[in-house]
């Protein structure tokens, strides 16, 4: 079998000496940019040991203190990020089904709140949120505010990724259910909804990623998450930016730790669907031999 790739050409020696060179030369660009942040960060006493030790210092008398404060600025983040998922894997569902199953005009009512909450920035339901909704009597707290405009935005998201998934089921799925007397709301719970959970499934842990990231969001609002604590650390040692590339660090590491688990996900997921494909295979050539 020829391994020729579809959509271009394999490279010739010519093609890839280019390549070589032309990545030596984005490496020496970027090594250069990163020496001369390097040298001005140096001649500013931005590598000076007091503005680290608070941080990363055991014996430091303010240490425990500092990621105490880390800690619970994340422990704030992990609130509102969990509470958010809740809410916009529940009404994005609830989305996704009613678009499917409604008539026509509930359908184009659905199809209007979807891209309306799609095209504003999380950022902007996060801010319209916190200044509209006390106008209007509703008088929460900040992590009320950031949840709600979380979830407005991430909610509409996943209701187009969970369509996208009932859509992904083969067919005659649905036409099996409708053969055996099931209704359209039952083929879609019983049959055709336990299916697209596998084939979204890693697409859906990908968007609850992007829930915690925008929860650093949630320092516009004054809302006690990481990011305000590290700015208010920040201020109390004269240190901004060490602390908030501390706070960078922190999620950086969590977001790269739930985006390897979704890949893994996707790839187990693939790797099931394979074997059982086999199985049905082998089954169905055992079934026509015996016959």
């Amino acid at each position: 079998m020829s391994t020729q790739p579809v959509l271009f050409d394999t490279p010739g020696p010519r093609a890839r000496r280019n390549a070589v060179l032309w990545s030596l030369v984005a490496l020496a660009a970027i090594g250069y940019v990163l020496w001369l942040g390097g040298r001005q960060l140096a001649e500013n006493g931005q590598f000076d040991s007091e503005l680290w030790a608070p941080l990363f210092d055991p014996n430091h008398e303010d240490f425990n203190l500092v990621w105490q404060r880390f800690a619970e600025g994340f422990q704030a983040n992990l609130k509102a990020a969990a509470i958010a998922m809740v809410l916009s894997l529940a009404i994005g569902t609830f989305l996704a089904l009613t678009r499917v199953t409604a008539g026509r005009r509930v359908r184009w009512l659905v199809v209007g709140f979807v891209e309306l909450f799609r095209g504003i920035p999380v950022v902007i339901a996060i801010f319209f949120a916190f200044r509209v909704l006390p106008e209007l009597g509703i008088d929460l707290a900040a992590l009320w505010f950031l949840i709600i405009g979380l979830t407005a935005y991430n909610s509409v998201v996943i209701a187009e990724i969970v369509r996208a998934g009932l859509n992904a089921v083969p067919k005659g799925q649905s036409e099996a259910a409708y053969a055996i007397g099931l209704t359209r709301r039952q083929s879609l719970n019983i049959v055709l909804l336990p299916q697209a959970v596998r084939i979204m499934l890693p697409a859906l842990i990908s968007q609850l990623v992007v829930i915690l990231k925008d929860t650093a969001l949630g320092f516009i609002i004054a809302y006690d998450e990481l990011v305000q604590s590290a700015r208010r650390i920040g201020q109390v040692f004269d240190n901004p930016l060490q602390s908030l590339l501390v706070a960078a660090i922190i999620f950086i590491a969590v977001n790269m730790a739930l985006s390897w688990f979704a890949t893994y996900l996707e790839r187990r997921l693939s790797r099931g669907s394979t074997r059982r494909a086999a199985a049905e295979v082998v089954a169905t050539g055992d079934a026509v031999t015996g016959a």
